[in-house]
Order: structure tokens, then sequence, then C-alpha cells
């Protein structure tokens, strides 16, 4: 029954825009398309260049998106990129299964234009947005977007830990854009090379939540493919109500922090340097969570300089009509220093517990999660309790993300 939808769908828009498909390819948009009722379903963090690299190969990558919509438009970006990276062709579709996890639901696979052009070339540092794709999606379905990369011997500008399997030919193997089957792409991967938004168009009014984070938000110690962060719960829990309103985006980086101003300096972009490209440039965004510090305690930073600079981000935030929503830090065990890690100490529980208290108490935020009273030890306040701790004393365990995801207030995120 979908499938006839769809191509009733497809259908009807050939017919809609056949006379005007000279002016489309030409400008790159299409009436049908009004640039509203767009808000982002899905993204991730791209935080350096992969070690790995592609020739004459397809990516086959999965994004599970967190809000319906009738039509879908993908970002890519190749921020660490050094050089331009060409995309030869690209394809969009419904991932058919977790049975044939790298297959498209059959006669649903379409393709995907840039200015009305199937090739594209995105410049060192750039972005660009497809064309709009007529595709009918659901929350909470997996979107399997397909790129063939020409190019030989190119690099990924990636988000690390995406937790979540894509898929890619060999090299050598060419354009498989086209394919519905999953048999050609053999290689797996948890990385997410470029692809980092995707966008639904909306028929009810929904807006989007921006999860802004360290590892807690990215999902350390979580299940691969198993998509049980605290993200991932709250987004369930807003695909169950009727109806959908309100999608949620993950842009967490593991090892995060607030400022450039620690030591030894960050290993990614702070939050305060990516504030525009990973939360602002998102469409229909009316809330943002804030979620981070622990990394800059780490890293000696003290508690003014951690306020200092979430206060930057709240008023950046704040000056764009937006509600920020502010989040404890959660306890951190002891650890001694070592070459690679300035370990935690009693002095820096003390520093995380000052900034607690001023996101509890300043009145900078238009709502606080209070995670730190979720995963703490009923014993020792300054722990993480033994059963939410997935053992390194950092992070909590899955049990632990599904008690965060479960005790937040959906009522955060109205927009009255």
């Amino acid at each position: 029954m979908r499938r006839g939808l769809q191509r009733l769908r497809i259908l009807k828009f050939a017919i809609a825009v056949g006379s005007g498909s000279a002016m489309f390819a030409a400008t790159g948009s299409c009436p049908a398309f009004a640039q509203t009722g767009w808000i982002t379903a899905w993204g991730t963090s791209q935080q350096g260049l992969g070690q790995s690299r592609v020739s004459n190969a397809t990516l086959r990558l999965i994004a599970r998106v967190s809000a319906p919509g009738d039509a879908i438009r993908l970002r890519f970006d190749n921020t660490f990129g050094t050089a331009p990276v060409t995309f030869g062709k690209v394809s969009a579709g419904p991932r058919q299964s977790a049975n044939n996890p790298a297959s498209i639901s059959p006669g649903l696979l379409l393709a995907v234009t840039f200015a009305g052009q199937s090739s594209v070339t995105i410049a060192a540092g750039g972005s660009v947005t497809s064309d709009p794709i007529l595709m009918k999606v659901e929350p909470q379905e997996d979107i399997a977007v397909s790129v063939h990369i020409p190019g030989a011997d190119v690099p990924a500008s990636q988000h690390n830990g995406a937790l979540v399997t894509s898929f890619a030919t060999d090299n050598g193997a060419g354009d498989l854009t086209a394919s519905e089957s999953g048999s050609s792409f053999k290689r797996r991967f948890t990385t997410m090379p470029w692809l980092k938004a995707v966008d639904v168009r909306t028929t009810a009014p929904t807006t989007a939540i921006v999860a802004f984070g360290d590892s807690i938000t990215d999902g350390t110690c979580t299940t691969i493919d198993g998509h049980d962060r605290w993200v991932d719960v709250v987004a369930q829990r807003l695909a169950l109500q009727d109806p959908v309103r309100r999608a949620i985006v993950n842009e967490g980086i593991g090892g995060n922090t607030v400022t450039r101003k620690v030591t030894p300096p960050p290993d990614s972009t702070p939050g305060t340097e990516r504030l525009d490209r990973d939360v602002l440039a998102h469409a229909g965004v009316s809330h943002v969570v804030v979620f981070m510090g622990t990394n800059d305690i780490r890293r000696e930073a003290s508690a003014e300089q951690v306020i200092n600079g979430t206060k930057d981000i709240v008023a950046r935030v704040k000056a764009r009509g937006l509600k920020v929503i502010g989040v404890t830090i959660v306890p951190r065990h002891n650890r001694a220093p070592d070459a690679d890690n300035t370990g935690w100490n009693d002095a820096k529980t003390k520093v995380r517990n000052e900034v607690n208290a001023w996101i509890r108490g300043s009145g900078a935020f238009d709502g606080i999660i209070d995670f730190d009273r979720v995963v703490r030890s009923p014993a020792n306040p300054d722990l993480l309790s033994v059963t939410y701790n997935c053992g390194d004393g950092i992070h909590p365990s899955s049990l632990g993300y599904f008690q965060m995801g479960k005790f937040v207030d959906l009522n955060l995120f109205e927009t009255r």
C-alpha cells in the first residue's frame, strides 16, 4: 500500500512540474516546495577528517528521522575537508529492514539533485543542501542516503562516533546509488561522513529541539544500532505523541568543551565556536538543550570560565528568539592523571557543584533538566549510581541513559 501511494505521489509531482522542468533545473527550486514548514529532523556534528580513504566507491549512510513529513532535503558539509569533494550522484530511500540493513524498500529509491544537477562539488569547509525530495517519512524511520565518490583517495569530513552502522561498497566499485539491493555494500562503519542533516517538510505545525552537548549526548557507552541514548529515548517519547509536534536533533561530540580556554586544548571545536554551524543553522529550531562543561572542568577550567562560556551560548541562542534549556553536569569519579588525561579529583567535583548551583539558580535558562539528580548515587551525590555507571565513572550505563530520557519533562518544549 505504501509503495503504491509513494509512486502515485511521485507521478503527481512529475505531472505538476513537467512543463516547468527547465525552470526547475535552472533555479533549483519549485513552487510546490515553498521554503516554509521545513524542520531539521536528524543531524550530527562533524569533528574531524577521517583516516580512511574513498576511491570510486558508493557510501550508503543511515539516518533515523525524528518527525514525519511529505518531503526531505539533505545537507552535506565538508567542514574539515582540505580540498573540494565531488559527489557523482546521490540517492535516498527508506531502508527496507534490519534483516537487510543496506537495502532500500523496493520502488522507493529516489535520485537527489542539487540546483537541478545530479552531481555537486562541495568546497573545502563548505556546505550544500539538496533540492527537495518528494518522500513521505515517518518518525523513527531510517533513511538510506547513497553517495557516489568518483575521486581517488578522498578523506571524509565526519562525525567519529555515530553509533549507527552505515555501509560502503569496495573501492573501485563505482556508482551504485541506483541499486536497491544492499548486496554490494559489504563494508560496515560507524562514522558519519559528510551527511550533516536531514530536513523534513512537515504537514502540521512542528519545531525542532537541538541537544547540544558532549559524549553523554553523543552516547558513549550506549549500544551500536541500539538507539538507546537519552536523546533517542526523548525522540521515541515525542514520536508517540499524536500529532507529532517536535523533532529532536543530536549535536553531541565526545570530549567536547564549552570554550577553547582550557588546558590541555580541546580535541574538537568548542561549543562557543560551533554553535552557528551545529545549532543555529538548522531549520525550524525552537529549543536548544545545552549539556556540556564536564570536559572543561577536567581540563582545569574554573567555574567562572564554564559559566561565562555558557552565558555566551545562551545569549546567542536567545538573540535568535529560541528557548534555552540548561542541564546539570552529572557526577564524575576521581581518576589519577596520566599522560593522556588530566584526571579528576575532589577540587574538580567542587567546581562541578558550583556550576550546577549556577545552572539551577541563576535564572539564565528558560528551563532546567537536572540529570545530576537522576544518575547520582543516593549514598554519595558526588558519584554516579552503581547501576547507572557504565563502568568508567564518567558515562551513564544504558539503563542510566534510559532513566535520563524518561526523566525529561516534555512540557519544557512548549512554545507558548
